[in-house]
């Protein structure tokens, strides 16, 4: 029996049809995916279920008996408990009040015992295997991953009849993801019920027993996720079918003269004597397990980090990466991790976002030129493709993938020369997907280089022409042509050692390994 149903939902904003007639199940004791692209309809469901919104038509049953949410405290009460990717934590309480928020511990005067709260949170952490996070940090100190893990810690803690992860793995690494999943496995194992939505078809086919798609608000099928072949959810979700995910690599000619040159880059313990080389027309990738460096080298060569050693050319010519002004002026432009907080303004319109970096390029005497900004800004929205009703339209009301496109364009109306970008897919639909992949390859056919950090290895075998692996701070392998494989960027990252060296995988050449077969597909 479905722990949570939906039938027959209808749901509108205005003139936009958000779901028509959509229908949902999740039992007990199963994982169960709810798929679709960014648009098709799942969040909204989930919002209805979670009692954030209201349906205008449809039922919702619990056990069978008609319930309804008036908001999301009768959801909680019921145990439907979310974790959005938009995380609820306060940012300036600590990691052990947010854990507690509304359920605080207190002692026999009444009063909150900051002390018992402490040891809850470090007893919980500590029992779902979330190591390393101190419980009287503030969250926001955290970084992303620790935030997110935090906030899947708050929900297990409510003890949910169902638990809803909404893109709640989409900041984490390989290693914390697995944690995740044990606990998820041993949740659905005890017979809590699990929606799992993720972007990430890996995952998916890992993870969950039953998979529901939407496509364009309303429901599409349900399958068995072992059972379907390994295509046919995605083509449930996009409608068509997906043959060629990756843009084809045009032939490589001779190497010209670098555009970025790096030699011995240090800094603290976090990256050491990093020397890389990127040319015109390039996709290079960063690889490794998360937490090697490879975001703090996209950081450091865009001048975010203070004492950073070593030499930098961009063109030939040695730079000085004091400061991010001093990068951009360089030719080099960053796309951050989080583009919702780090990279995006997002109650501004898609123009302001797009001419921020550039705008005294679009002002005479100090005043903006309207007409020079709009026709700046429509040309690249033309040329990425972004889908939006107009270039007025706050960012924030845009798709993930067309976010992720505003956060790439608004570089291309300035220098750059070559483009720095840190897991530039995370969060976004297998079709968005493929669109950023076509920007790529399109930035480095026009002539610019491209360095990025990828958490999924296919995509690192699928767009790069050369491919860098990072270990404990250290470029240690470089992989290209027929060595660009899975197998051997696993070898790397983990580390293995040659029987020469005695030390991490050498820049020799790949170092031969057997993994698992899952890793290596």
């Amino acid at each position: 029996m479905a722990v949570l149903a939906a039938r027959g939902v209808d749901k509108r904003f205005g003139g936009v049809v958000a779901l028509h007639g959509a229908e949902f199940a999740c039992e007990a004791g199963e994982i169960h995916a709810l798929l679709g692209e960014n648009g098709a309809g799942k969040s909204t469901m989930v919002k209805v279920l979670c009692g954030v919104q209201q349906p205008d038509a449809g039922e919702i049953t619990m056990a069978a008996r008609p319930v309804t949410f008036r908001g999301p405290g009768d959801a909680a009460s019921a145990g439907i408990v979310p974790v959005f990717q938009e995380l609820s934590l306060v940012p300036d309480l600590s990691v052990a009040e947010n854990l507690a928020l509304g359920n605080e511990p207190r002692n026999r005067l009444g009063l909150v015992s900051g002390r018992r709260m402490r040891r809850d949170a470090a007893e919980a952490l500590s029992r779902l295997g979330f190591v390393g996070i101190d419980p009287g940090s503030p969250v926001r100190d955290l970084p992303l991953a620790d935030r997110q893990l935090v906030e899947i810690a708050k929900a297990i803690g409510r003890r949910p009849s169902m638990l809803i992860l909404d893109e709640a793995t989409s900041a984490l690494n390989r290693r914390e993801v697995e944690r995740v999943f044990d606990v998820v496995r041993s949740m659905r194992d005890a017979g809590t019920a699990v929606v799992f939505i993720s972007h990430r078809m890996e995952e998916v086919r890992e993870l969950c027993d039953r998979a529901t798609v939407f496509r364009d608000g309303t429901h599409v099928g349900t399958v068995d996720v072992r059972g379907a072949p390994k295509g046919q959810i995605v083509e449930m979700m996009v409608g068509r079918a997906l043959r060629e995910v990756f843009p084809p690599r045009p032939p490589r000619a001779e190497p010209s003269t670098p555009l970025l040159e790096v030699a011995g880059l240090t800094w603290g313990r976090e990256l050491r004597d990093v020397s890389l080389t990127i040319h015109a027309g390039e996709i290079v990738g960063l690889s490794g397990l998360e937490g090697q460096g490879q975001g703090d080298l996209l950081r450091a060569l865009f001048g975010i980090y203070a004492r950073v050693s070593g030499t930098v050319r961009m063109g030939g010519r040695p730079v000085r990466l004091g400061s991010p002004r001093a990068a951009m002026r360089a030719g080099l432009a960053l796309v951050p991790e989080d583009r919702k907080t780090q990279a995006l303004i997002l109650p501004l319109p898609v123009r302001d976002n797009l001419t921020l970096p550039t705008l005294p390029r679009w002002s005479r005497g100090g005043i903006l030129s309207p007409s020079a900004e709009a026709g700046a800004t429509t040309a690249v929205r033309e040329r990425l493709a972004i889908k939006t009703a107009s270039v007025a339209t706050p960012v924030r009301q845009l798709s993930g993938g067309n976010q992720q496109k505003v956060a790439i364009a608004k570089w291309l109306l300035g220098e750059t020369r070559v483009f720095l970008l840190h897991d530039p897919t995370r969060g976004i639909d297998v079709g968005a997907k493929q669109e950023i992949y076509a920007v790529m390859r399109g930035l480095a056919e026009r002539g610019n280089g491209v360095l990025f950090f990828s958490t999924e290895l296919s995509e690192i075998v699928g767009l790069c022409d050369r491919a860098l692996v990072m270990y404990e701070g250290a470029v240690v392998q470089e992989l290209r042509g027929a060595d660009l494989t899975e197998t051997n960027l696993v070898s790397a990252a983990v580390g293995f050692h040659d029987g020469e060296a005695g030390g991490p995988a050498s820049a020799r050449g790949p170092v031969p390994v057997v993994v698992p077969a899952e890793v290596s597909r």
